[in-house]
């Protein structure tokens, strides 16, 4: 099977770039010229797994087809896992695909392309800390929907407990974490006010991180206004605190001692694959493909973006793994590999990434943030009810880029009639 471009990877990046070529391209060139490739059958957009892990978004109600998504958008898709590459050859090996059973779906298929795009995004960073396997991670939508299922289990099992208590630790203070504690904290109170008062229990949330404040990469305001909003939520928020071992019901640190907890999640940082080092292109100690100021990589025809990619953004920095940098990509790499596809030169104008600020949910209504290079080159800050909106219209920004504008429109009205409906909390 030979298409033009194939794009690895159908998170934010790259189905986004998927999305941009096949609409330009239409209905009868995409689908044979561009495809996506990505190891499973539905898209949600990686900023909201905590509410998905949390039980406050249906991941079956918010989750994309591709197939669904590639008719829309006019790209092929096909469903499958990197496991080889040949740049000399430009082919690439997808590994087979078995039903649950262990039975063999899909044998193994190799794909040729001319230009190859890879958006493999980025799992957990363990940091070498022994026991880290115990810990549940949220680096796709079915790491978020184990951890939901196990959260319903734990609720439930608190509430007819003699003890009546629930303890919960995350490991890492960074926008995943913090989000995650503000999202526990509301399905915790969404799930008393259903239960009969004798079955009520009490939330034990711990959040540790090693660095002396959390949301270490934004402004200090920032995070004040973060810790002082998680404290009030009764957070225990423990910060120049080094997380040693994880046990399955405890953590060990270095500077409080255990914290017992019943359930553990892992959010203190990324790292790209560690078998991108096999693909004989260059990469970096995170394993992230090394891109040059116009994304490619160290092989001809080859790009990287998103979290995957380690792009050159300052004499001492790379572009950071957000949201905003891998839509910021697809943009880019859209314009050159549509020239390309038409015969023309590309652009000599490098990538240049523009940092728009960052927003934290905290729930209730609620949110944080700071807003980049705005009015006359200032940095504002923005908090409540009004950085809330700003937060959620990002994740409608993203869907207008593979929906359009009616379909986000129909989709948003669709949810907010199921959530007056049947509730916020889904414990499914």
């Amino acid at each position: 099977m030979h298409h033009d471009v194939v794009v690895v990877g159908g998170g934010a990046g790259g189905l986004e770039l998927a999305a941009r070529l096949g609409r330009r391209l239409g209905r009868r060139q995409g689908p044979r010229r561009v495809l996506l490739v990505d190891r499973s059958v539905f898209h949600i957009w990686k900023p909201t797994l905590h509410e998905v892990a949390a039980g406050t978004l249906d991941a079956h109600q918010e989750g994309l087809s591709y197939t669904v998504l590639a008719r829309r958008n006019h790209f092929g898709f096909t469903l499958g896992e990197l496991r080889g590459l040949d740049t000399q050859a430009r082919t690439l090996r997808l590994g087979a695909i078995h039903d649950e059973q262990g039975r063999l779906l899909v044998p193994e298929r190799t794909l040729s392309y001319r230009w190859l795009v890879l958006a493999m995004g980025s799992g957990s960073n363990f940091f070498g800390t022994p026991g880290a396997e115990h810990a549940y991670v949220l680096e796709q939508a079915a790491d978020a929907e184990r951890f939901r299922r196990h959260l319903q289990a734990a609720f439930t099992r608190s509430a007819f407990a003699a003890e009546k208590r629930l303890g919960i630790a995350i490991v890492g203070g960074g926008a995943t974490g913090v989000e995650l504690a503000a999202e526990l904290i509301e399905a915790h109170q969404e799930t008393l006010a259903s239960l009969d008062p004798e079955q009520a229990f009490r939330l034990d949330l711990t959040l540790v991180e090693a660095a002396p404040r959390i949301l270490a990469g934004l402004p200090e305001r920032i995070s004040a206004q973060a810790q002082t909003a998680l404290q009030r939520k009764q957070v225990r928020v423990l910060t120049r605190t080094r997380v040693l071992v994880v046990q399955p019901d405890r953590l060990v640190t270095e500077a409080q001692g255990d914290i017992v907890a019943d359930l553990i999640v892992w959010a203190a940082g990324i790292q790209a694959a560690p078998h991108n080092a096999s693909y004989s292109l260059t990469t970096n100690r995170a394993h992230q493909f090394v891109v040059n100021e116009h994304l490619a990589t160290s092989a001809e025809g080859v790009y990287a973006l998103g979290d995957c990619a380690a792009c050159p953004w300052t004499a001492d920095k790379t572009v950071p793994a957000r949201a905003q940098a891998a839509h910021q990509q697809a943009e880019y790499l859209e314009a050159r590999l549509m020239a390309l596809l038409r015969e023309r030169a590309p652009s000599s104008h490098p990538f240049t990434y523009r940092d728009f600020g960052s927003l934290v949910s905290l729930g209730d209504n609620k949110g944080v943030g700071n807003l980049m290079g705005g009015l006359a080159g200032r940095n504002f800050f923005v908090e409540g009810l009004i950085a809330k909106w700003m937060y959620m219209s990002l994740h409608l920004m993203h869907h207008r880029a593979i929906l359009g504008v009616g379909g986000t429109f129909v989709l948003a009205m669709a949810r907010l009639l199921q959530r007056r409906v049947s509730g916020r909390l889904k414990l499914h």
